[in-house]
């Protein structure tokens, strides 16, 4: 995933070099045997020396995935409601969910699900989900910023040259269905890191050898192609920090090696899958159940928070066959994240959620599919340390509205914030015009889970 080039260097006494010795990308000792990512993070925590932190793994399903097709089955509906999925119990008496979803049931004490999420704004992009706040919100003053943004402005790195924020989401034709996570007003140095993003370039920065590396001038050398891709895209404020995040890549294999899943164990890149054939994508993300695997990989070398995109929800049309194809691939991935973050003593430090952007209507329309339905959505929440195995809230009959314990979008993210060690009560950030804003408006933390 990285390249850099390295003088031929002359060999030691014992006939190894140093170049052999040291590999960018990966650990290896002595040019005989390697050490790979997973097994350095385990020789640290066996040692007691490996930093734990909390982190958040933000799943957005663009599109709008249809509730009453997913978490909130509506057995008692007539049919041109109900749909063609029926309930299958869980693991955990008195719940159940859609058909689609057995892995999930199988192990649904695990996780939290909500029916009764409120306060979509009907927008078709991700910025709510991954921030709180509406895009309409502050924009005078540069918008409100990410979850991502704020926790890399109050908590910063836990490594040095591994940014706190990553966003792993393919672009999409929709370009709103891939959003790393706004900034906002606080500034382009707290925007997240993305692998593919553009100016990049695959991590490669052309001429520049290892040996140079050190040389700050050839560094910045390297960088201004890359510094004139970013100034057409407004980064130029936070150029130096995008300096250092990209010096501290090129100078650490631990940020590579978490985003090369071929340095993961093959069983576990088998468990997770890879979401193919990606099918109903349109203009939106591939159903990429590697990049929730990534996520777990970035988590554990540092990263606070991973947003990344599964799929595209946006079914107006052929809604079932879409829930089939989706539902079983975001079912595979996110019980296999779950039970790996369990194994790995990760899941009460790590949050998942998977939500987006609002709820499908009740009625099934002509084409088989359902539209939108910004009056009530659901979510989907594992880990962070919370009372999981529950449902909170409830919809009417018809999965119209919520009748029992509404959660406001903000309640959802006050909550991540709580789990992140961020008290959403009392924290407040400056504004460029320097008054305090509070990371929500709406600080409760939903209570049941907490």
């Amino acid at each position: 995933m990285i390249d850099l080039l390295g003088p031929r260097l002359k060999r030691d006494c014992d006939g190894v070099s140093r170049r052999s010795f040291l590999k960018i990308g990966g650990f290896a000792f002595g040019g005989a045997a390697s050490l790979s990512l997973a097994d350095v993070l385990r020789a640290e925590a066996a040692q007691g020396t490996r930093s734990s932190h909390k982190a958040v793994i933000n799943i957005f399903l663009g599109g709008g995935p249809p509730h009453q097709d997913m978490w909130d089955i509506k057995t008692e509906a007539p049919s041109e409601i109900r749909g063609e999925f029926s309930p299958i119990a869980t693991n955990v008496a008195g719940i159940q969910i859609g058909e689609c979803f057995p892995k999930i049931a199988a192990m649904a004490d695990k996780f939290a699900f909500i029916r009764s999420v409120v306060g979509n704004d009907g927008a078709h992009d991700a910025y709510q989900c991954l921030s709180g706040w509406a895009r309409r919100d502050s924009q005078s003053i540069g918008g409100r910023p990410s979850i991502g943004a704020i926790v890399s402005k109050l908590q910063g790195p836990v490594d040095p040259a591994v940014p706190p924020f990553v966003a792993l989401a393919d672009k999409t034709s929709h370009t709103p269905w891939s959003e790393p996570g706004a900034p906002g007003f606080l500034g382009a140095a707290y925007q997240a890191f993305r692998p593919q993003g553009e100016g990049m370039g695959d991590l490669r920065l052309n001429g520049i050898t290892a040996d140079r590396l050190s040389d700050r001038r050839q560094l910045l050398t390297g960088l201004d192609r890359l510094r004139r891709d970013i100034d057409t895209t407004g980064m130029l404020d936070g150029m130096d920090a995008f300096s250092q995040a990209a010096f501290g890549v090129l100078t650490s294999s631990r940020l590579v090696d978490a985003l090369d899943l071929s340095k993961e164990d093959p069983a576990v890149v088998a468990r997770y899958g890879d979401g193919k054939p990606y099918k109903y994508q349109y203009d939106g993300a591939p159903t990429c159940n590697d990049h929730l695997l990534m996520a777990r990989r970035l988590v554990e070398v540092g990263v606070r928070c991973v947003t990344l995109s599964f799929g595209r929800w946006d079914s107006h049309g052929a809604n079932f066959d879409l829930v089939r194809d989706h539902g079983g691939k975001l079912d595979q991935a996110v019980s296999v994240l779950v039970q790996d973050l369990d194994e790995r003593g990760m899941l009460d430090d790590v949050t998942v959620v998977v939500w987006g952007e609002f709820g499908r209507t009740p009625r099934i329309n002509q084409g088989a599919g359902r539209d939108h339905w910004p009056q009530v959505n659901s979510a989907l929440l594992a880990g962070g340390g919370m009372r999981t195995g529950q449902v909170i809230g409830s919809t009417n009959r018809l999965g119209e509205f919520a009748v029992d314990r509404p959660v406001d979008v903000q309640e959802v993210v006050a909550t991540l914030y709580k789990n992140l060690g961020i008290d959403p009560q009392s924290t407040t950030l400056q504004d460029p015009t320097g008054r305090p804003q509070y990371v929500v408006e709406k600080r409760n933390v939903i209570s049941e889970l907490v």
